[in-house]
């Protein structure tokens, strides 16, 4: 059963309903898995594996009992959950001490949909407090490495999700994406993350525009997968869309070919003129050429952006200047000082009047292109990086705000509401993995899906599997 760590959810799933493995027996390998690994990444919070196992057993003997249509999507799948993410009955602890007890009587309205589906959960993973940090750690649970190599980030705030699926613990894992906290840490640990459109997966804040739930797995069609069955409207969630078509989605993802053929790309090799490293920038600028091999329309382009990094101290900043909330990390106390030059009037007009900026020029952009390309973060995997909460550098050049500046490339898509993933696209001279970024027009999730799935059959990337050198 070794061997069935590394298939898709979808590929179990299947396997399940045609009886030709058991939910215990999937089950059974993950959590084998997760006792030989998790040792060395510290992924997880909390690994449920009497209680997941009893759910697998149980589920046993339901697939005896019912018929292959009759079972969920995600029957007997396991599943992690990031611990944001309430979960009714599993401690539930947002990466602080302050919450290390917290047991939620209730799942958050994606997570009950994941259940419903047929989803086990078998643990939660690691996040740094309340998500507020671009690399995982934190004084509950220390620090979460990188399974391509321990002594590197595993990026944030969804790192402990990225990093399992990427060491073969479970194949579906589920996050939370707000600038980028989903896409980063996919992209270091090589797998696939999405950030889906304003809407498309109901959130439990019902105001909340722009962090959103959602998927991080090795392959595009789990993505597809778990995006389906979290989708549509929740009355709890008003923002939440209703029309959200469901019958033919997998078209074009399930069979997807190479061909590329009339697509029309816009490559920003460096978005708002930001400091990239040279080894990203030679690797997305393959990944546009590789595109342009297999029929698509690549036209290089500029976007015209306000600075990601001004912007996320503008908009996130008055967020850290809370007197009675200790910071999550020293590296964010840089932020809290030019935090306090953000007055009432100025964020305003950056939560109005900068987004809108940023909704046109996005809206301008795909007029005449399907979907943008661009890197995912400026460089690749860093080693650990302490107190500076990101990295100091790009080729030799200091960057002004480590904490933020590796995720300078997420932070805009969010702020318009688009769709956006990340999807491996080689690795660093250090064999770390980079990834690149695709963006497409608000609710065209389904056809950014596709999009991927191409590129994941032009350079498959499913079969590499982490070493886990010290």
């Amino acid at each position: 059963m070794n061997e069935i760590i590394w298939r898709s959810g979808f590929e179990i799933a299947k396997l399940i309903r045609t009886r030709e493995v058991k939910p215990s027996e999937v089950m059974e390998a993950t959590l084998a898995r997760c006792e030989k690994r998790e040792p060395e990444i510290n992924s997880f919070v909390s690994v449920l594996a009497e209680e997941s196992m009893a759910a697998a057993r149980k589920a046993d003997k339901e697939l005896l009992q019912q018929s292959a249509s009759d079972l969920p999507e995600l029957f007997g799948v396991p599943l992690s959950v990031k611990d944001l993410a309430p979960t009714a009955g599993i401690r539930t602890t947002f990466g602080s001490v302050d919450y290390a007890d917290n047991v939620p009587k209730l799942d958050s309205i994606s997570v009950g949909r994941l259940r419903k589906a047929g989803a086990i959960v078998f643990g939660k993973t690691t996040t740094p407090e309340f998500g507020m940090l671009g690399v995982t750690e934190s004084r509950l649970t220390g620090v979460t490495n990188n399974p391509w190599n321990l002594r590197y980030t595993a990026g944030g705030s969804s790192g402990g999700a990225a990093a399992s699926i990427a060491a073969g613990i479970g194949s579906l894992g589920w996050g939370s994406d707000g600038g980028g906290s989903i896409r980063i840490p996919a992209a270091y640990c090589g797998v696939v993350g999405l950030k889906a459109s304003l809407g498309w997966v109901p959130g439990d804040h019902p105001w909340d525009t722009t962090v959103m739930e959602g998927p991080i797995t090795r392959t595009v069609i789990d993505q597809a997968l778990m995006l389906k069955v979290t989708s549509g409207h929740d009355p709890r969630a008003p923002l939440s869309t209703p029309f959200i078509p469901k019958r033919n989605f997998f078209d074009g993802i399930e069979t997807a070919d190479s061909d590329f053929g009339g697509i029309r790309v816009a490559f920003a090799p460096a978005p708002a003129g930001a400091r990239v490293s040279a080894e990203v920038a030679e690797l997305t600028r393959n990944a546009a050429e590789s595109l342009s091999k297999a029929g698509a329309i690549v036209t290089e382009v500029s976007l015209d952006l306000p600075d990601a990094v001004e912007y996320f101290i503008d908009f996130w900043g008055p967020a850290f200047l809370d007197p009675d909330s200790p910071l999550p990390h020293a590296a964010m106390l840089k932020v809290q000082s030019a935090a306090k030059r953000v007055s009432l009037e100025s964020y305003l007009q950056t939560a109005n009047e900068t987004r809108s900026r940023l909704t046109r020029e996005f809206n301008n952009l795909f007029s005449s292109h399907d979907v943008l390309l661009t890197p995912t973060s400026p460089v690749a995997p860093f080693p650990h990086p302490g107190e500076h909460g990101g990295n100091t550098h790009i080729d030799g050049i200091q960057v002004s705000y480590p904490a933020i500046d590796f995720h300078r490339f997420t932070e805009s898509p969010t702020h318009a509401g688009l769709p956006a993933i990340t999807v491996p696209a080689g690795f660093s001279s250090e064999g770390l993995p980079i990834g690149i970024q695709f963006v497409s027009p608000l609710h065209t999730d389904i056809g950014l899906l596709r999009i991927a799935a191409k590129w994941e059959k032009l350079n498959p990337w499913a079969h590499y599997y982490p070493g886990f050198t010290k």
